[in-house]
């Protein structure tokens, strides 16, 4: 198969909202791919190429893209999965400027839309909606099988795109070969956001509630005296969390498979901000120093096997009276709760120890791995401020049309802007179309990508945290930011102040309770 196909696909899924045709028009091509195909095509079409990081970084990737195009589709979907393969072996010296030849020699040969497609993959900005949900359902109804065995053999397997091949080759046999094994990790179950406590109680009714840590998920395997450890991206980072493996080492059983999070703490016992657990996981580690130095703490939420038996299909009431047996002093506090004011105390406790928000879980729901089930809600607070419009992006996708991404500003006591970060959430079309006319009254030049405006529009941001940041010069980001609402009834100089979100990041301001 041609690569013009899959890019052609992933543009027509960006141009429709309907979630029943991206999911046929994904089947329709999977029908038509050879089984080598298979897995590339799975992987690129649902988010990135199937090697993973291929120490591909953005400034890289545009450079390449500079470069000539071809004139007609002539490339392969085998010959790109080739290359991305060299890639991902290219190390040591010179490694650098061979990626950079490799990859501008690919693009040299793709059409330009082929090439902004592949840009756009690798650079993490396609916006299709062809999300890992959505591909187990095409996979399902391109091989007649049900959409809950396709999941649940991705849950197991842990790769979509092997899970994607045995349907597609084998139909329901393939898939009967996916079961929970040690040290093949499953994808992390995930949470649905609520907006409130009282949401999530609605939702869920009796339900347990836990503390929800801003660290690193982590899931650990365990058979003997050998552990492993994986990140939420089913990574052996085990030999960067060296006191995790201890931990999960010192418990009584011989076999277990946990999910938790691995979270750096200060003295006092308050968790360090995301970025500094992060840097226990980076590429250059020297762990004895960061182990003296950065210390890391596991904190355990889930049991899915222990001892031979695989639980993960056992109520969450069981597991976690399992887990209680098992590590008592490593559990994430959990508390049952059936009102809103005994959520509320459990809630204001997570704050004050410095964690980010609760976990509202099923007590008889099972371990929905790889999906945002109806078991597990997130309540966090979120932080409201009223930035300025610094500049926008043109959309992509079903977006072509539209202005999309704010750059954000927070105003300087001197009546400068400090940037804070970028958003695209939140927009609904209407909201889409006014900004566009908006801005192109305002703007002040364009690059083709870029529009600069005059900094003179007031939008209130949520966002649920701030974080340092050497991208911008503020030294600050916001995250999770997304839209709440234009105001324009507030004028720029009376937008929030950089010092107002650098007070945040000192844990000046209290967050305020989601209610």
């Amino acid at each position: 198969m041609l690569l013009a196909e899959l890019a052609a696909t992933s543009a027509a899924l960006a141009g429709t909202t309907r979630r029943t045709e991206k999911a046929e028009r994904l089947a329709a091509l999977l029908r038509r791919l050879e089984p080598d195909e298979i897995e590339p095509a799975v992987a690129l079409l649902a988010g990135g190429p199937r090697q993973g990081r291929i120490g591909l970084g953005p400034a890289l990737v545009r450079g390449a893209l500079a470069g000539p195009r071809a004139a007609a589709p002539e490339l392969a979907l085998l010959e790109v999965d080739r290359t991305f393969a060299t890639l991902a072996s290219l190390a040591g010296p010179g490694s650098t400027t061979a990626r950079r030849d490799t990859l501008a020699a690919l693009l040299a040969r793709a059409t330009a839309a082929e090439a902004d497609w592949l840009g756009r993959v690798l650079l993490g900005e396609v916006r299709q909606g062809a999300l890992e949900g959505l591909m187990e359902d095409a996979i399902a109804r391109a091989a007649s099988l049900p959409a809950d065995d396709v999941r649940r053999a991705a849950m197991l397997g842990g790769d979509l795109a092997a899970v994607a091949r045995a349907a597609l080759v084998e139909g329901r046999d393939g898939l009967a070969r996916f079961r929970l094994e040690l040290f093949r990790p499953l994808r992390p179950m995930l949470a649905q956001p609520a907006d409130s406590l009282d949401e999530a109680l609605e939702r869920l009714g009796p339900m347990d509630l836990e503390w929800k840590l801003d660290g690193a998920r982590v899931q650990m395997h365990r058979a003997g005296d050998d552990v492993r450890v994986y990140s939420r991206q089913l990574n052996d980072v085990t030999v960067a969390v060296p006191e995790i493996v201890d931990a999960v080492r010192a418990l009584p059983a011989q076999t277990l498979v946990l999910d938790g999070e691995a979270i750096a703490l200060r003295p006092d016992g308050t968790p360090q901000p995301f970025p500094v657990t992060m840097r226990r996981f980076g590429r250059r580690l020297d762990v004895d120093t960061l182990r003296r130095e950065l210390p890391l703490a596991p904190y355990l939420f889930d049991v899915l096997h222990v001892d031979g038996e695989d639980v993960l299909d056992r109520p969450l009431s069981v597991r976690a009276s399992l887990l209680a047996q098992l590590a008592p002093s490593l559990v994430v506090p959990r508390a049952p709760v059936t009102t809103v004011a005994e959520a509320e105390a459990f809630f204001d406790r997570a704050l004050e120890h410095g964690h980010e928000g609760v976990m509202a879980k099923a007590p008889g729901a099972g371990y929905a791995a790889g999906s945002r089930g109806l078991g597990w809600i997130k309540v966090k607070p979120a932080h409201t401020l009223d930035l300025v419009v610094l500049a926008i992006e043109r959309g992509s996708g079903r977006r072509a049309a539209w202005l999309s991404n704010l750059h954000l500003g927070a105003r300087r006591d001197d009546g400068g802007w400090e940037m804070v970060g970028k958003t695209f959430k939140g927009m609904t079309d209407a909201m889409l179309e006014w900004q566009t006319r908006r801005f192109r009254e305002l703007a002040v030049h364009d690059d083709g990508y870029v529009v600069q405006v005059r900094p003179e529009q007031v939008v209130e941001i949520a966002f649920n945290d701030v974080q340092d940041s050497p991208h911008y010069a503020s030294g600050v980001a916001l995250r999770f930011a997304r839209v709440k609402r234009y105001r324009d009834d507030k004028p720029a100089a009376e937008a929030d102040t950089i010092d107002t979100i650098r007070a945040i990041l000192r844990g000046q301001v209290k967050k305020t309770r989601a209610r």
